[in-house]
């Protein structure tokens, strides 16, 4: 960096980096990650939704990791955040679960409720 300008541009990229993760109006897949979820399964699970995604070129979903989520015992957690909609929590994942939510839930509309939370209990 040797110029003003230069420290500027590099500024406004990161400053519309940040602006992506904040879309308003994207889907938002959030896998639990924390080490009971990883060691539940919880990485192929989101590599698979991420393949999902990618295989469907669907541009308004945002897939992102969280650490524990807090219920251990239902790893691999995956949440679903729809704006205007409230958030399902699917439970006990795996990646035939996983390629089944972004098919359904994600782009048909339709919560796939053998796998919420709800059902579980």
């Amino acid at each position: 960096m040797k110029s003003l300008a230069e420290l500027e541009a590099i500024r406004n990229k990161a400053k519309a980096n940040v602006n992506l993760r904040k879309d308003d109006h994207a889907v938002r897949i959030v896998v639990g990650m924390a080490t009971c979820g990883i060691a539940a399964g919880a990485r192929p699970v989101m590599n698979a939704i991420m393949e999902e995604v990618a295989k469907r070129n669907l541009e308004h979903v945002m897939v992102t990791q969280t650490g524990c989520i807090g219920v251990c015992r239902l790893e691999p957690i995956v949440e679903v955040y729809i704006p205007g909609e409230e958030k399902v929590t699917y439970v006990k994942m795996d990646t035939k679960k996983a390629a089944e939510i972004v098919s359904e839930h994600i782009v048909n509309g339709r919560v796939v409720s053998k796998y919420t939370i709800g059902a579980e209990q």
